[in-house]
C-alpha cells in the first residue's frame, strides 16, 4: 500500500488546494496525511487525511527557525512514507533539503509543485537572485518539479532547476467545477446579495477576492474606482489581511468608503461572484490565480494584470489584462464593463469554456501518471 505524505507551509494551503488530493488517493487504498503549520486546528484536514502532522517554520526561508526544529521532524516523519509532494516554496526548500539523504539512499521519493516561484518578472534583481539560487540548490534534491504555468515552466528550463526529463507541466492543482457553477444560483441569491450591500438595481458590482497584502495591490483598486467617477459602481473586497485599516483610510481620504465593502473572511465566494458584473485581481505576483479561475469557471469576466499566470488564464480572451499599478487603465475596463454588458457576458463565457482544463478530475489524472512513473523507478 502507497504512503503519500503531503506538506505545505501552512494549513490554508492544504484545505484550499488540496483536500481532493486526499479523497482520491484514500479511494485507491493509499495512506493519505499532511503536514503543515497549524493543520491539527483545521477541521476539514482532520477529516480528510489519515492523519495529520504540525510542524513549525517561518515564511522566510533563510529563517534559522527553518534549520533547527522542522528538518529533524521532517526526517522522523518522512522515513516512513514513500511518496513526499511538497507544495509552496518555503516548504518545499526545506523539505528538500531535510530529506536529502533519505531520498539519495533510495528511502522515499519527492515531488515539488511549485505554486509561483519567487523570482519573477516583477520581482527586485536581488529578490530574484536569492529565490533562484535556492531553486538551483534544491532542485538537485528532487524527483519531479512541477508547475502550473507557463512563465515558471520556461525559468525551470532557461535555469536547468532540474533534468529536463524532470519537470512536468500541469494546468494548475484543480478547481472543483461542480461547485463553481452559476447554474447552482438564482435571481434570488443575486437579490440577496445586493440587498446585503444595501444597493438598488442600478448599481454594478465589482468583485476582488484576495488576502489584504501589499502583493495584491488593492489600493490600485481604490484609486481605480474614484478614478471611475461612477457612483453606482461598488467595490466588494473578500478576504482578510494586515491592510485592511489603511485601506479603509484610503477609501475614505478618497471619497469612495460608501462605494466599498470590506467583507473579511468569506466562506461563500461562489454566490458574490454569482452576483459580480466582473471579478478583479491586479496583483504584481501569482502563481496560477484561483479566484480568476473560480469566476470563469462561474462565468463572470476578470479584469487582471499582466502577469504569470493571470496572463496564461485569460490570453484567449476569458478577460482583460492591464499592467501592473496602472489604476487609470483598470478604471477605463471597469467603465467598459459596465458601459458594455453584453460583450463583457461573452468574455464569461469564453472563460467558462476555457477552464474546463483546470478541471480538478483532470488535474488528478495527471498526477496519477507522475506519481506512478516515479513509483515505477523506485521499485
Amino acid at each position: 500500500m502507497t504512503r503519500l505524505l503531503v506538506v505545505a507551509t501552512v494549513s490554508e494551503t492544504i484545505r484550499g488546494f488540496l483536500l481532493p488530493w486526499a479523497d482520491h488517493y484514500r479511494a485507491q487504498g493509499w495512506t493519505v496525511d499532511a503536514m503543515a503549520q497549524g493543520i491539527s486546528g483545521c477541521p476539514a484536514c482532520v477529516a480528510s487525511f489519515h492523519q495529520v502532522w504540525d510542524v513549525e517554520w517561518s515564511r522566510n526561508p533563510l529563517s534559522p527557525l527553518n534549520f533547527v526544529g522542522a528538518p529533524q521532524r521532517l526526517r522522523a516523519i518522512a522515513a516512513s512514507y514513500d511518496l513526499i509532494h511538497v507544495h509552496t516554496p518555503v516548504a518545499a526548500f526545506v523539505t528538500r533539503f531535510a530529506l536529502r539523504a533519505l531520498r539519495r539512499q533510495g528511502k522515499l521519493k519527492v515531488i515539488y509543485t511549485a505554486h509561483g516561484f519567487h523570482f519573477h518578472r516583477n520581482g527586485s534583481w536581488l529578490r530574484n537572485r536569492v529565490f533562484l539560487t535556492l531553486e538551483k540548490w534544491a532542485g538537485r534534491w528532487c524527483d519531479r518539479l512541477i508547475v502550473i504555468n507557463q512563465e515558471d515552466k520556461n525559468a525551470a528550463l532557461r535555469h536547468r532547476l532540474v533534468p529536463a526529463p524532470q519537470l512536468c507541466y500541469t494546468p494548475g492543482i484543480g478547481l472543483d467545477l461542480s461547485y463553481y457553477s452559476a447554474l447552482s444560483f438564482t435571481e434570488a441569491d443575486h437579490l440577496q446579495v445586493r440587498a446585503q450591500l444595501g444597493l438598488i438595481s442600478e448599481d454594478v458590482v465589482f468583485l476582488a477576492i484576495a488576502e489584504l497584502i501589499p502583493r495584491k495591490r488593492h489600493q490600485d483598486l481604490l484609486l481605480a474606482l474614484a478614478q471611475l467617477q461612477r457612483p453606482n459602481a461598488h467595490l466588494v473586497l473578500a478576504g482578510d489581511g494586515p491592510l485592511a485599516p489603511a485601506l479603509k483610510t484610503l477609501a475614505v481620504q478618497l471619497g469612495i468608503a460608501q462605494q466599498v465593502h470590506f467583507l473579511g473572511f468569506c466562506s461563500d465566494i461562489p454566490r458574490w461572484i454569482f452576483a459580480a458584473a466582473a471579478t478583479l485581481l491586479v496583483s504584481e505576483q501569482e502563481g496560477l490565480p484561483r479566484s480568476v479561475m473560480e469566476a470563469m469557471a462561474m462565468g463572470v469576466p476578470v479584469i487582471g494584470t499582466k502577469i504569470r499566470g493571470t496572463e496564461d488564464l485569460l490570453k484567449e480572451g476569458a478577460g482583460r489584462l492591464v499592467s501592473v499599478g496602472d489604476s487609470a487603465a483598470i478604471a477605463a475596463e471597469m467603465a467598459w464593463i459596465i458601459d458594455h454588458p453584453e460583450a463583457g457576458k461573452n468574455l464569461g463565457i469564453q472563460g467558462r469554456r476555457q477552464v474546463q482544463q483546470y478541471d480538478v478530475s483532470h488535474i488528478l489524472r495527471l498526477h496519477d501518471d507522475i506519481y506512478t512513473d516515479v513509483l515505477k523507478k523506485a521499485q
